[in-house]
Parts: C-alpha cells; structure tokens; sequence
C-alpha cells in the first residue's frame, strides 16, 4: 500500500473546497468560504473562533446536519453528495455522537434513560447497551443519578448526561459544541479524559468548537476560523502554556555569600 493509500484509509471526515451561503433577498448571506479540511482517525480536534464566524455552520455541516452550498463532504471514504436524507440520518446514528452547548435531555425520560437513547432509535437496546449506558453515567460521576428526571438535576449534570448519551454508541466521531462550559474544572477534565479514552480505544475522532483556550490547548490540532475562513492555529497552544508558565512561581535564585571588610581584615591576620 503507498503512502497516499494509507493516509486516505486514516481519514475519516473529509470537507474539500465546502462554502455555504444563505440567500437573504437579493443578496447572499456567506458563511462558510472555501474550506478545507481532513480529519485523521484517532485524533482530537479544536476549532475555535469569535461569535457569528461560521464555528456552528461548519459543525451542522460536518454532522451531516446541513449540506454545503458547494463542495463535497466525504466520510470514512463515502462520498455524501448524493446521500438521501435517509441515508445521513441512519448514518448519524450509527457512528456520530453529538454534545451541543445546550443538554437537550427528554425532560420525561431518566438519566439512565436519556443516556440509552442512542442504542433506543437504533433499535438495539439489548443487554450490552443497558449495561454501557450505566459504565458511562458512572464514568462521568452520576452513578447516583441514574433514575434521576433532567428536572432533578443541576446545569452540570445535565451536560454529563448529555456527553455519555453521545458516547454509548462508541461512535467514530464526535462533535462537541462547548462541552465544558457548564462543567466546573475537575468535571471539565474528566470528560475530556473520556474523550482521548474513547479515541484510543476505537481509533475514533473528537472535534471540539469551543471559547476556551485550555481545552483547546489539549487536543492534537487547533484551528481558527474566521469571517468564515479556517486556518490552522498552531501557535494557540504555545501561548496557552506561556501563559500557564507565567502564572507558576518564579523559583527565587540562590543569595550569593559576600565577604565583609570584619571576616576579609580576620582572614588576613
């Protein structure tokens, strides 16, 4: 196999030359222009960028979703083009997970319930399912809460149940929208764990559009999008650990012993 061979068979999402545009009258509203961009199996993803820069369109588009106004949209070497809505919709399911900013739990199912979802839809809510979805509520800290309504819940752990709700599946690829930013710092930093856990056990890939430097500091790739234009932000990463270093406390230098004129005078009598 060539080296192009393999590199095509790690690709899992592919958008190439993708631009969406919204006719608003006579004229046309763009919101994504020309993107490009390959998504490797078994690695994590950050895409950040202001408000209102095309962070959220590009996500519907890469969830299959929305369709591109132009270009072409290839997963797991499948090209979507022509893909019924059917077809994207059976496709979701099986091997996409999603984390919006918003839980959107079923305010009339548990947490357990919410969680079992997925594998509900799919038809496949057999034995194996039931018993992922309480290793995942106990993997995000609810082990208590399984029986427990949305409405019973606190912000937090609504999003918890919305991140193992996306990962019962073990799908090939998940979209996060803002997954920490109802989560505290430790709760923030075991859900990412679950993440990178998730994409070394099932070579899978995580994307993650977010605000926050620091969890996009983490994943393998940053990208910046603006005005509607990607473009790769390495450096987002050497800045977030500057700024780390710069909060870390100075190791202080250790004081340099000086003669005095009394111990020079003694030393020469």
């Amino acid at each position: 196999m060539s080296s192009t061979e393999m590199n095509s068979s790690k690709t899992l999402l592919s958008l190439s030359h993708v631009s969406r545009h919204f006719d608003n009258g006579p004229e046309k509203l763009q919101i994504l222009d020309d993107v490009n961009l390959d998504i490797t199996k078994g690695e994590t993803v950050a895409i950040i960028g202001p408000s209102g820069s095309g962070k959220s369109t590009l996500l519907y588009l890469m969830g299959l979703l929305d369709r591109p106004s132009v270009g072409s949209v290839t997963f797991d070497g499948q090209s979507l083009e022509k893909a019924t809505d059917r077809q994207r919709s059976k496709l979701r399911n099986a091997d996409f997970g999603f984390i919006y900013q918003f839980h959107h739990l079923l305010p009339e199912f548990t947490a357990f319930e919410n969680v079992l979802m997925p594998a509900l839809i799919g038809g496949k809510s057999n034995k194996e399912s039931k018993a992922r979805a309480i290793e995942l509520l106990d993997k995000v800290g609810l082990s208590h809460r399984h029986d427990h309504y949305p409405a019973e819940l606190s912000g937090g752990e609504q999003q918890r149940v919305a991140v193992a709700r996306a990962l019962l599946n073990q799908p090939k690829l998940l979209l996060a929208d803002e997954p920490t930013g109802n989560l505290d710092a430790a709760s923030a930093d075991k859900v990412f764990d679950l993440f990178t856990e998730m994409v070394k056990e099932s070579d899978a890939a995580v994307i993650v559009v977010t605000h926050n430097p620091e969890l996009a500091a983490k994943c393998d790739k940053i990208y910046r999008i603006e005005s509607g234009k990607l473009f790769k932000a390495e450096k987002v990463a050497k800045k977030a650990s500057k700024k780390a270093a710069k909060k870390a406390p100075a190791k202080k230098a250790p004081a340099k012993k000086t003669a005095t004129k009394k111990t020079t005078k003694k030393a020469k009598a």
